[in-house]
Parts: structure tokens; sequence; C-alpha cells
């Protein structure tokens, strides 16, 4: 079987098991039963997270130990009218030309990708290498959990390949550092009266993506535009929500977004006119950029609803509409390098509070500190509670590292191209396991995938034999 064959062997595999955040037991399970029929030895820490050990080839035992690293889990996303279970059902693959991609899902690429590089490359017998420590974390979607409470006695190797980036030829030597602020706008509930009628309202087709690696590419956020239109609509009318939900993930751009309002039955009409009014505007703004955009208002005649007051609603939506979103700042020092950004991914109504959860990056400690204090001061002014998530430091580049230059001579060599040297504004674990095991020279790479966190998402068979012949001339030197 040819590596490619034998990668995407793996990966049909790795596919076939859940292993969203917080459900990666199964896939961790399954990795250790892979090692136990090898004959390698297996640890887990307290946290979940997985180290397979592998021993040096015939000659490389006096090698410096290397760690090959991935995180277990993968974000769930799907399109409206995917039925897919995401806790049973295994992704469904599908081969476009040189393209993998799922069945109105997320991939898993990421970072399914890595999982499978490493579990080819210890059963290709060719393959010579010194020891190995396959080290997989856990919840690193969530916030790189598993790598933040990474036990340090699980890693012996000081050089560290992380396989999450996604372009090949490329190798990551730095990124953003992140955090989030969870927002939370107390409500009260009352029901529908006699004289109010129910309006629902939709936003889908939008693109979404990853919020770090997609936040410069124009992608609307469901979020935001629902909040506009809500905006337009309760400057003449005395609304009330009933339902407000959008988007699934901190890191994922928001593809989808619904509400539920009642408004008087004699405003309906203007009700009407106020939408189709700023829907033409947000339409022309997204001509070029979001083709599948889709925004809807229908009345419905079902059953009365329970919906919050109609200074709750203004103040939940002009919290919303005056939320940053997007890029927020570009470096000053590397042209075209986004700095610093924000995300507006979850928002949802329940029956305590408008729920809103704003993600933030910048490879700039001090402006990853300001652009959180600045979601706070809004929330604040709208009389909403907030809380932190850690805020997790940049991963600054060494330009000196060793291993980088190792990694760019083998990569000529063999591959004959000069590889780019590149930052990520997306977020890696390199650093945060670095600073866990007493400081290491790290680097990240990996084969190209396009649209992560997104059911746009896929891969590129193409660069796996590129990604391979690297990695196997790397382990060889």
């Amino acid at each position: 079987m040819n590596p490619t064959d034998l990668i995407l062997k793996k990966f049909q595999q790795v596919s076939s098991i859940p292993r969203g955040t917080k459900y990666e037991a199964g896939i961790r399970q399954w990795l250790i039963e892979w090692a136990n029929t090898h004959n390698l030895k297996t640890k887990t820490d307290t946290s979940g997270n997985l180290v397979i050990r592998v021993p040096a080839s015939k000659g490389y035992e006096d090698r410096p130990i290397l760690i090959l690293q991935g995180h277990l889990d993968m974000v769930w996303q799907q399109t409206p009218e995917s039925k897919h279970d995401f806790t049973r059902d295994p992704i469904q693959l599908i081969r476009d030309g040189d393209w993998i991609k799922a069945n109105g899902t997320t991939l898993g690429a990421d970072n399914g990708i890595a999982i499978a590089l490493m579990m080819a490359l210890i059963e290709d017998k060719s393959i010579v290498h010194p020891e190995l420590e396959l080290l997989l974390t856990v919840e690193e979607e969530l916030g790189v959990v598993g790598a933040d409470n990474l036990e340090p006695s699980m890693l012996a190797g000081k050089t560290l390949i992380n396989l999450d980036s996604e372009e090949e030829g490329a190798f990551t030597i730095g990124c953003a550092g992140g955090g989030s602020v969870c927002i939370t706008l107390p409500v009260n509930w009352s029901s529908q009266t006699s004289d109010e009628i129910v309006f629902e309202l939709k936003v889908s087709g939008l693109q979404g993506g990853h919020s770090g690696e997609d936040i410069n590419k124009h992608r609307a956020n469901a979020n935001k535009l629902i909040a506009r239109l809500l905006d337009s609509i309760q400057r003449d009318i005395d609304i009330r929500l009933s339902l407000l939900k959008g988007g699934t993930a901190r890191n994922a751009i928001p593809r989808d977004a619904e509400a539920i309002f009642v408004c008087p039955k004699n405003k309906s009409a203007l009700c009407r006119e106020n939408f189709s009014a700023i829907v033409q505007a947000l339409q022309a703004e997204h001509t070029h950029t979001e083709q599948g955009l889709s925004l809807t208002l229908a009345e419905k005649s079902d059953e009365p609803v329970s919906a919050i007051s109609h200074s709750e609603t203004v103040a939940g939506i002009r919290l919303l509409v005056s939320l940053p979103q997007g890029v927020a700042a570009m470096s000053a020092e590397i042209p075209g390098f986004i700095e610093t950004s924000n995300n507006i991914g979850i928002m949802e109504l329940k029956e305590d509070g408008l729920f809103i959860v704003s993600n933030h990056r910048s490879s700039v400690l001090s402006r990853l500190e300001e652009i959180t204090n600045r979601v706070e001061a809004l929330a604040w002014l709208a009389g909403a509670n907030t809380e932190r998530t850690k805020i997790f430091p940049p991963w600054q580049p060494n330009m000196d590292s060793p291993l980088l230059k190792k990694c760019v001579e083998t990569y000529q060599s063999v591959i004959e191209e000069a590889a780019k040297v590149r930052l990520s504004h997306g977020g890696l674990e390199c650093r945060i396991i670095s600073g866990r095991c007493g400081g290491l020279d790290t680097i990240s790479l990996g084969p190209t995938i396009q649209n992560p966190h997104s059911p746009d998402e896929r891969l590129f068979v193409p660069s796996l034999p590129k990604t391979w012949k690297f990695l196997a001339a790397l382990l060889k030197s």
C-alpha cells in the first residue's frame, strides 16, 4: 500500500469514531488498543491526554527523542439540513477529485489527519526514526484545555513537531494568543398578549469558517447579521424576543442564526417594511462574498409563546450590534498579518438570560487584554454579567530554532522547493506544551486543509505524499 492510501485508510478509521470536544474517550481507547497490537506502551494523564511511546529504529537508539503532537477532538458543525448525530454517527467521507470532504458536516481533518499520519508512519516499517512520543491532547478546540493541564512527566523529549497546521510546505513558528468572554444579560419572561403576533426571522446560507484562519476573508457572521436585522425592526416597533440563537462553537464563524419575536398586531406591516429595507442593504453588502445568503421573515401562527420585556430585548440587540467582530488590527511589523481579532461565536436566549461568547485572538498580549477589556466594558454598559476564560499568551517565534533550520534544509533537499516560514492567527498548542515541559524546540506543519470549522472543510490529497516524504526524511535525519 502506498503512503497516501495508508494515510487515507487510517483517516477513514479515525473518522468512524465520534471525537468531539469532551467526547474523546472513544478515540483514545481505540488508539490504546491499536498501540497494544503494535506492542507500544501508552500513558494517559488525569486530563485525558494520551502518549504512545515508540521505540527507536535499529541504529537510532542514541538519537534524541522526538515528540509528534496533535489533538484528539474536532469541531462539530453541520449544515441545517444534515441529520448527522456527531455523538454516534461516523463522518461520511466523500472523494471529490483531489479533495476529500464530508457529507454535510465538518470533515475533522483538523486534527484527525495528524492521528492518521502518526499511525501510518508507525505501521510503515520502511520508516526509520529515533524514539518517538506521540502526544494526543484533549479539548484543544474548547481552549487548549488538555495542553494547559498536561502532566510534564508524560514526556521526555525536548523537540516537538505539531501536526496541526493547514498549509503543506509551510512551517509555523508562532501564533496568536487567545481567550474568551462569556456574557449573560439577565432577563424576565411573560406570556404573549392578545394584541401581539409572532414572527420568525432566519439568517442562513453563510460560509462560516475558522475564527482565526478565515477571519480576514470578509465572511459574514450570522449572529451579527441577525442583530442588525432586529435592530432595524425594533427602532420603530416595540418587539419582544422569544428565541434568539446562533453559532455552536466559540472558534467558528456562525453560518446560521434564528430569532422568534412578538410585535403589536397593528405594527405587523411596518415590521415587514423595515425588514425589507435592511435586507436589500445587507444583500448588497455581501454580493461578492456570501452568494448563498438567505434572510427570511415569516409570521408564525402556532401556540402562544413567552417573551422577554421590550427593554431587555432592546438591551440585548444593542449589545450584539455594538460588540466588535472580525479583524480589529493588522500587524504593524508583518505586512498582511492579522494582529488582533474577535468572533461572536455563540449566542442563545436562555431561561435566565441572553448568553453570548466573544472569542479573542492577538499576537500582542497587551492588545489581547485590550480587546477583552473592551468587550467586558460594552457588556457592563448593557447591564450584563461577564466571565473570562483563561487568556493564553501568543507563541513567539524563534528564528534561531535548530528544529526550524533542520526542517527548512530537509524540505529543500527532498521536495526541491523552498518552504515558507509563517506565523498563524489561529491557535496552536506549541507554546503551552513547551511551557508545561520546561522549554521545547517546537514547530508546526501539516498537509493542506481548507475551511476548517465549517461543513466546507476539505483535505487536499496531493499534499499528503509531500508531507509524508518530508516527514520520512526528517525522521531519518
